[in-house]
């Protein structure tokens, strides 16, 4: 299939989606919504795709919406944003944090904005030494939105939060990694390669458990310590059940490499 504003390859049993509006910092407009949603979905349902890489090309991962396909009429009604928020940023950010397989972002330039917070859904960051992270939403008079007040709080606690998101400051990778935002700051000629090999390295491992492991990280923010005890055990007992364990156990058994499905 052809695409206009994203680049689509399947390799390994891992898919790659890479934003490809570079003249536009990557930003995102209506097709590249459309696009981009159309493949996770796809991804979701297949089970060939055991992992999944989301990066950009150009200088920049995102600019988070494209605001020439947004225009503001200074002499028409206000323009509810919510729209768009509702119809397209929220079912993206769902559908990153409920796919039930790894989702790696590598990250190579600026991400702001809407950007930055469909990077901080991905399951592990990683950054070019060139990249950056901003909360552009105050120089706007704007509220994060794609999650934004949601993961930074969980991710650097609220002082920080409150910080990067009333002030707008641009932070390098490394002070993302320093902070505790994302997962690994690596060379810019490296980032491609590392995230293939985190990639192909977690289509190889139990992906089923993965996904169990993913839900029980992502719910245990909302949940008391009990709630997440009677998750684990709940979890825990679907995991022990799936095929991925029994060939796990049985491998180490018999002192081989496993060889996982997923299921």
């Amino acid at each position: 299939m052809d695409y206009q504003t994203i680049i689509v390859k399947e390799h390994n049993q891992v898919g790659y989606l890479t934003f490809n509006r570079p003249k536009n910092l990557n930003s995102f407009n209506e097709l590249m919504h459309q696009e981009v949603a159309g493949v996770l979905k796809s991804w979701t349902e297949n089970n060939q795709i055991r992992a999944v890489v989301i990066s950009a090309e150009g200088r920049g991962f995102c600019a988070g919406q494209d605001l020439g396909d947004r225009v503001v009429d200074p002499n028409a009604d206000s323009p509810d944003l919510g729209i768009s928020i509702e119809k397209y940023y929220n079912p993206l950010i769902k559908t990153i944090t409920q796919m039930p397989k790894p989702v790696i972002c590598a990250v190579n330039g600026v991400a702001a904005g809407a950007g930055a917070n469909i990077a901080l859904a991905c399951d592990i960051v990683i950054a070019a030494k060139s990249a950056s992270f901003i909360q552009v939403f105050c120089r706007l008079g704007l509220v994060p939105d794609s999650g934004g007040t949601w993961f930074l709080p969980r991710l650097v606690g609220r002082a920080r939060a409150m910080g990067l998101a009333m002030l707008g400051d641009k932070i390098s990778a490394e002070q993302a990694v320093n902070l505790g935002l994302i997962w690994q700051v690596c060379e810019d000629a490296e980032l491609q390669d590392e995230a293939e090999r985190l990639a192909e390295h977690l289509a190889t491992q139990p992906t089923y458990g993965l996904s169990l492991i993913k839900k029980a990280i992502n719910l245990a923010a909302e949940n008391s310590l009990d709630d997440q005890l009677i998750l684990e055990r709940d979890l825990q007992r679907m995991a022990g059940r799936s095929e991925d364990y029994r060939e796990g156990v049985q491998a180490f058994m018999q002192k081989r490499t496993p060889q996982y499905k997923g299921c």
